[in-house]
């Protein structure tokens, strides 16, 4: 494993000499709009394993993505190779669905601290959630992206990550009522304590979401990538362009909904991403909106 041969996979020339905020930022946008978050493994027969070098021979060298526990520790890895103060920590998926926040530890994010302050850099969330700078720890500030706003608020050392997101247009009026749109203009995303974590925390939790039938990717297949503009994901046979801001505080969301003959040409021309397997492409109703 090696720096350079990660930052060939990113597409990332900048420098790695200081350990600064530009910087982290520059490397941590290369990251999202190269790797895609994507759970097609658990939908064409293979296992995910949270062993470094299997992530880094997956992302690195078979130009997949992956998940948040792929995808952070792979980041943490190259941070702290770079000389970063970084740790891991745990967070609770909010679902929409029940209102409620998860009772799983089930979201792995990465906390560097540059001069003194505490940032959360999370590169594995995927769709409208994803950050696309490092979010500074800091309590009830506004923090405005290209995505959205987002904001943290700390309530008896947990803290609670929201994001505010703008108006969406949708030209494809069929799709205006889907379940993959978010209905709420304010949308909790996850909660978590500063406790540092390990990899190891997230053995049980890695195995779990891959094989209940509870778990949201057993019953969805997924593949996001961030875009310079916007993202794309391709949920089940339903693919999805936004664009962000495209006109003033106002999203363009495109749907289109594929033939199976279409998904693995889909996967190579807009997530770049070749599956060694047949994949079996799925999406149950339910508590996963972009």
């Amino acid at each position: 494993m090696n720096l350079e041969e990660y930052f060939a996979r990113t597409g990332y020339k900048g420098s790695t000499e200081k350990q600064d905020l530009e910087t982290l930022t520059d490397i941590f946008q290369h990251h999202i709009r190269a790797v895609p978050f994507e759970n097609l493994s658990i939908h064409c027969g293979e296992k995910i394993t949270l062993e470094l070098e299997h992530v880094y021979n997956k992302i690195v060298r078979r130009k997949r993505g992956g998940w948040c526990m792929e995808n952070n520790q792979l980041l943490g890895w190259v941070l702290k190779g770079l000389g970063y103060d970084t740790s891991f920590l745990g967070a609770y998926v909010f679902n929409p669905h029940q209102n409620a926040y998860a009772t799983l530890m089930t979201h792995l994010v990465v906390k560097v601290v540059i001069d003194g302050k505490a940032y959360v850099v999370d590169g594995g969330f995927g769709v409208s959630y994803q950050m696309w700078q490092p979010m500074e720890l800091v309590s009830g500030k506004e923090q405005p992206q290209a995505p959205g706003v987002f904001r943290l608020t700390e309530k008896n050392g947990v803290w609670y990550l929201e994001k505010m997101r703008r108006k969406q247009y949708i030209p494809n009026q069929s799709f205006s009522n889907s379940d993959l749109l978010e209905k709420k203009e304010c949308r909790k995303v996850y909660m978590f304590s500063l406790e540092p974590r390990t990899v190891e925390d997230f053995r049980f939790q890695c195995t779990y979401l891959q094989t209940s039938p509870d778990s949201l990717f057993t019953k969805k297949s997924i593949c996001t990538l961030q875009t310079t503009d916007g993202f794309r994901a391709l949920i089940g046979w339903t693919l999805t362009e936004t664009t962000y801001n495209y006109k003033e505080n106002m999203d363009l969301v495109e749907f289109v909904t594929l033939e199976d003959e279409e998904v693995e040409k889909t996967l190579k021309e807009k997530f770049n991403i070749t599956l060694e397997r047949k994949l079996v492409p799925i999406n149950v109703k339910g508590s996963y909106t972009i």
